[in-house]
């Protein structure tokens, strides 16, 4: 008999205390950190769904690996132990330590980076974008047409379009693209996965034309798990295995490691090219450390090394998926407006059809971000047009196709009763969309605007 309540796959062996807050401390909260819950203090978050990055629980066996860890200035035995396990998922044969994912992203951008370059992507993310930009490269985004309308179900809205791939590289030439990059699953696009299909036919037109293809592949794992679950060739096909033949396609790729390697520091860059490699590693060397650490502690090495086993654990996987799915399915059965189908990471609200009395130069994602905070403490991120909106020549704002909210959820840190207040607070948010006003913006910075940004109520 199959029963169907999903229960966490693990014991809770340690806590942390979570500091309760009023309705009216947090109104003072968030008017102290001008409406930009990035600004808040972490103990003053009752739910902190900001991000899915650095916040797992990390195991026991981790912990022990911690205690182990070798630290070596070179050649340390953790270094060896994660360049192991790094060849083995990736199957490339460089590999760059470095502190976290955007440190990795800076490195193989600025290498491949600069002024009449352009980077093509299903859907950059924030840090991802920044670097490339920073190089003075330009960044461009070609999801698919379904990835960009929420309620349209597709099992794969993170693939990226080949027929415009194809169509940019001759329009640009071949020479002029930096990189074809996929992010490995789409977590701009609301967290949706990419197909094995797709993750192939993108490496054969790269080939084609001689254009270098890197999968940023921080959440491999979950991506896996829809594969397994979605392409009917895939079904009998263990979830390593299934990132193992994924990543087969690519030249390179990027891990934030403080994602699907279940750890809270950490980060590496992986090449084919022993050329590419070598170049890098100078800028390593220079900007983050020694080869065999690159701005990490050999007790951080222990614990990815161990985190990337433990990842692609059957049980883990379905509690992970399912669980996510579970906040998703009952936000949607209240009404609430949301990415479909539920991606692995994050449940994404459609601000913009939650708030359509709001204009999007008003930024609704961003409103329903302070109320979520205002309601019941729960700190998200608004992934639409304060991340992603843009001015042109005259000022007026060119907004994000989308206007998402992220809840996105830590690793192994939430229990079923957590999740369940985070439903009642949306319901006491529903309660109040006739009487939501907008925001406006009142300082913003020239990069990465959405962590320092202040606001205003309208």
């Amino acid at each position: 008999m199959a029963l169907k309540t999903i229960i966490e796959p693990f014991k809770i062996k340690m806590v942390e205390p979570i500091t309760m807050s009023t309705e009216a401390e947090r109104k003072k909260f968030l008017k102290d950190a001008h409406l930009n819950t990035f600004l808040l203090d972490s103990d003053q978050v009752i739910i902190d769904m900001l991000t899915d990055s650095g916040t797992s629980a990390m195991s026991a066996s981790q912990w022990a690996g911690i205690i182990d860890g070798d630290e070596s200035y070179a050649g340390s035995r953790s270094w060896k132990r994660m360049e192991k396990v790094v060849k083995e998922l990736t199957g490339m044969e460089y590999v760059l330590p470095t502190h976290q994912g955007r440190a990795a992203e800076r490195i193989i951008y600025t290498h491949l980076g600069g002024k009449g370059k352009t980077f093509i992507s299903n859907t950059h993310f924030d840090t991802t974008r920044a670097n490339i930009e920073f190089s003075g490269a330009d960044a461009i985004d070609i999801p698919i047409e379904e990835g960009k309308n929420p309620k349209q179900y597709h099992p794969f809205k993170g693939n990226m379009d080949i027929k415009q791939l194809e169509e940019n590289i001759l329009r640009l030439g071949a020479e002029n693209v930096g990189a074809v990059i996929l992010t490995i699953t789409n977590n701009s696009g609301g967290g949706q996965p990419v197909s094995m299909e797709n993750a192939r036919q993108v490496g054969e037109v790269c080939k084609k034309h001689g254009v270098l293809y890197l999968q940023d592949m921080c959440r491999i794992a979950e991506n896996a798990y829809f594969v397994h679950h979605r392409e009917k060739a895939y079904a009998d096909v263990d979830y390593k295995s299934i990132a193992q033949e994924m990543m087969s396609f690519a030249d390179g790729a990027v891990m934030s490691a403080k994602k699907d390697a279940l750890v809270n520091m950490g980060g590496f860059l992986s090449l084919r090219d022993e050329k590419i490699a070598n170049e890098c590693k100078n800028l390593l060397i220079i900007t983050e450390g020694f080869t065999t650490y690159g701005g990490l502690s050999g007790r951080d090495m222990e614990a990815i090394a161990i985190g990337l086993d433990e990842v692609f654990d059957a049980d883990y996987l379905h509690y992970r998926i399912r669980s996510t799915e579970y906040l998703g399915n009952k936000l949607h059965e209240m009404g609430i407006p949301l990415m479909l189908p539920i991606g692995g990471h994050a449940v994404y609200i459609d601000a913009k059809e939650m708030y359509p009395h709001i204009p999007v130069d008003q930024y609704p994602g961003q409103t329903l971000v302070s109320e979520l905070y205002h309601v019941g403490g729960v700190r998200s991120v608004e992934i639409g047009s304060v991340m992603f909106g843009r001015y042109d020549d005259k000022g007026k704002l060119i907004p994000s196709p989308m206007e998402l909210v992220r809840l996105a959820i830590p690793r192994r840190v939430y229990t079923q009763s957590h999740i369940e207040y985070v439903i009642e607070v949306f319901g006491e948010v529903q309660k109040r969309i006739k009487d939501t006003k907008g925001v406006k913006i009142t300082y913003e910075p020239a990069f990465l605007r959405h962590f320092t940004a202040h606001f205003e109520s309208l």
